[in-house]
């Protein structure tokens, strides 16, 4: 099935046909309303940390509601490891049909859970299990979508034709964001809180039955078809992925050397960014959902233009210089969004020193939070300090002293969330955004450069990830680095910033873990990692068979 130069560029040239066209919209239709599934729980958790942890500390409900956001993408390898082995023995097509109807069914049932007023902590334990269902499906869903229109595509189109599942994720947060702010603005707070927010969730059932009919009218990919008709379909396609050289030096490689620095870029550019906004400069909800969106809503295009320039130029080079860009700018960018959001907050923090007491023997650094953990008063007191969104610095004092804060020349001894607030107030903090102050078109601007360094990292990965695994093992072999790199290293990032940002009292700390994640990406990617273009996957082999000329 190898093709000549000449049909590569006459094909390039010639359109798309209507077959593929259909064998993209099908894919990408269904993909974005599982990435609109798995994201509603993202965009509601600083909300549900009311709703399904106990109350009394807001800081530990935050880190339950993220880890319980992170269980969904801790779980995602997993679904990686069993969604990709029955995908690579059964077929691409009806494998990712069963993942849609796992994720539509946990989605629906999330509509339907108890609170914790209700049910205590049976109900963070449903909401966790639910949770973990959807990222299994997830896990399964992204592989199969890539493999199913990469093994469609033209070569020398496809990174413009996988581009279009990369826009999935982000069409699908944007659609998260649209129904939420719709029933949010729709109900009064008290009522949304009660039973609006389950809205949502409830309308994914008719998603999921669009989704479930279109893809039923999906054939298999001719490559696969091909490979099982000759009997060259692996019979053991973990072994195969992962316990045989080469193929396992490659997953390792495409975790470290694309995929984890990708994973955080993304999570940075959207979640963190959306959360940045709302817990740390104190932007209402409603004006930030409008900013993020507006933001997907010019940036989406620019997954395309990736895609596209990956066909000429090559994928893994602009992978890893979105990693670079990212890391270099993170710092600025945020301090800027910081001004430009909330310019009160900005000069509050410019005209007042903050600093916090304790006794260093007492504070604890809390990521998993639940029934077994502990907060003394010192991690009480940072947590207070922590959700203001304002940095400090800590002192230390000496062994059982009380907390202490001192803001300026005022001193507060002893730790007091009443005393605390009004210390705050009389220096003049600003408790909230002012929406007449906020500069929207530079905080645009910042959330768009960021939605674009998005793009670039993840406009091209999944042509490169499917070019680099042969076909009878592509499946399996693609989705766990990828969901490894997007599910463990760029979900527990809202997490883990989370828990920086409280440890340090420093409010752009959190953002040293996606810096720290790209830069190791770049170097790894650089050093050991070769592009894929000029790939022929049709040929059955992976980057390992590519010729000298095309490295």
């Amino acid at each position: 099935m190898s093709t000549t130069t000449a049909d590569h560029t006459s094909a390039r040239g010639a359109g798309m046909t209507r077959e593929e066209k259909f064998v993209i919209f099908a894919s990408s239709t269904g993909t974005v309303f599982e990435w609109y599934d798995f994201y509603l729980y993202a965009v509601l958790a600083p909300f549900f940390a009311s709703l399904f942890f106990p109350p009394g500390n807001d800081t530990a409900a935050l880190l339950s509601a993220f880890a319980t956001y992170a269980a969904g993408f801790l779980v995602r390898p997993f679904g990686a490891l069993l969604f990709g082995r029955i995908g690579d023995l059964v077929g691409r097509k009806y494998t990712f049909l069963v993942t849609i109807l796992f994720m539509g069914a946990s989605t629906f049932a999330v509509g339907l859970l108890p609170t914790f007023a209700s049910i205590g902590w049976l109900a963070p334990i449903l909401l966790v299990s639910l949770r973990l269902l959807q990222g299994l499906a997830l896990g399964g869903e992204y592989g199969g979508a890539a493999t199913y229109v990469a093994e469609h595509a033209r070569p020398n189109d496809r990174g413009f034709a996988t581009s279009w599942i990369q826009t999935t994720a982000t069409l699908g947060l944007f659609m998260a964001l649209g129904v939420i702010l719709i029933c949010r603005t729709a109900m009064d707070a008290k009522t949304f809180s009660e039973w609006g927010w389950r809205i949502p969730f409830l309308v994914s059932v008719v998603l999921l039955a669009f989704s479930v009919w279109i893809r039923l009218k999906l054939n298999e990919t001719p490559i696969f078809q091909k490979m099982k008709e000759e009997g060259k379909g692996s019979k053991s396609p973990l072994t195969d992925s992962f316990l045989r050289y080469p193929n396992n030096k490659y997953v390792l490689l495409a975790l470290l050397g694309a995929t984890a620095g990708q994973g955080v870029v993304w999570y940075t550019g959207q979640f963190y960014a959306l959360f940045f906004l709302i817990i740390t400069l104190k932007v209402d909800y409603a004006t930030a959902y409008i900013l993020i969106g507006l933001s997907l809503v010019i940036g989406t295009p620019f997954f395309i233009f990736f895609g596209w320039l990956s066909d000429r130029i090559g994928r893994l080079k602009i992978i890893l210089a979105g990693c670079l860009i990212a890391a270099v700018t993170y710092f600025p960018l945020f301090g800027a969004l910081t001004k430009a959001a909330n310019p009160d907050l900005a000069a509050f923090q410019a005209k007042q020193s903050i600093s916090v007491g304790v006794d260093p023997a007492t504070c604890n650094f809390h990521i998993f939070v639940g029934p077994w953990s502990k907060f003394s008063d010192c991690d009480r007191a940072k947590d207070f300090v922590t959700k203001l969104g304002v940095s400090f610095t800590t002192q230390t004092l000496p062994a059982g002293s009380s907390p202490a804060l001192t803001i300026g020349n005022d001193k507060v001894q002893g730790w007091d969330a009443k005393t605390w607030t009004a210390a705050f107030a009389k220096a003049g903090y600003p408790a909230k955004a002012d929406p007449a102050k906020i500069d929207w078109p530079l905080t645009l601007l910042i959330l768009v450069i960021l939605v674009i360094y998005v793009t670039m990292v993840y406009g091209p990965i999944a042509a490169f990830l499917v070019e680099m695994f042969p076909t009878n093992i592509r499946y399996t072999s693609m989705s766990l680095p990828y969901h490894i790199g997007n599910g463990w290293f760029g979900g527990m990032l809202p997490l883990l910033a989370t828990a920086i940002v409280a440890a340090t009292g420093d409010i752009y700390a959190g953002l040293w873990y996606p810096i720290v994640v790209a830069v190791m990406t770049l170097v790894v990617g650089a050093v050991f990692l070769r592009d894929t273009k000029g790939v022929d996957i049709r040929s059955g082999s992976g980057v390992e068979n590519m010729s000298t000329s095309s490295r």
